[in-house]
Parts: C-alpha cells; structure tokens; sequence
C-alpha cells in the first residue's frame, strides 16, 4: 500500500484519529477528530501541544504515557454515546515517535466473542 492510500483511509475513517509526537505536539487529526473537536480549535490544533488541550487528571495521565510509551485503552459516554478509546504509542523505524489517540463509537450493548486457538 502507497503512502497515499494508507492516509486516504485515515481521512476518512468514521472514528477520530489524533497523532502526536514525543513531546506531545500534535501532527494529524483525521476529519472525524477535527469535527469533534471542533469547538476547541479543530484543524487549528495541529502543531499545538495536546497536554494544553487537557484539563487535570488528564493532563498528567497524558504525560506519564508520553513518557512511559504505554498505551491507554477505556470507555467513555457522553450523550448517550459509548466510545472506545484507545491510546498507543507509534514508531517510526522502531524509535518510539508519539501516541495514537483513535476513539470509536461502539454500541450498548456490545458483543464479546471468547475464541481459543
């Protein structure tokens, strides 16, 4: 797959995708992150710092998986929308680079398959 596809998915994904290096600068926001944060900024974010964009306890869990490369997986609603999120760290050429955020809708109830081997 070509660079070209691989961020043509990316675009349009229906979840929001938010990118950010080491240091916490955000580099990509897909149109669905754009849209839902829309109201702080939306595509104006990108090169600002994502620990700006967090009130505390966030801000602090944020830096500490910055610094510590772990990923963050857990659920939210707000609305009456259930989300994953699911934060991870990326590499780019097996140096640690960032974290992913990507937040999808899932639904109530959702089903859970048990699969062995």
């Amino acid at each position: 797959m070509n660079t070209m596809a691989a961020s043509a998915w990316a675009g349009e994904l229906p979840g929001a995708i938010t990118v950010c290096d080491a240091e916490g600068i955000i580099l990509y926001m897909n149109a669905r992150s754009v849209e839902a944060f829309e109201a702080q900024g939306g595509r104006g974010l990108v090169g600002s710092n994502l620990l700006d964009c967090h009130p505390e306890p966030s801000r602090s869990k944020l830096r500490r998986l910055l610094e510590s490369q772990e990923k963050n997986v857990y659920t939210i609603e707000k609305a009456g929308v259930r989300k994953l999120i699911y934060q991870t760290p990326w590499y780019c050429k097996g140096k640690y680079a960032g974290l992913v955020e990507i937040a999808l809708e899932i639904p109530f109830p959702m089903p859970h398959f048990v699969r062995d081997g």
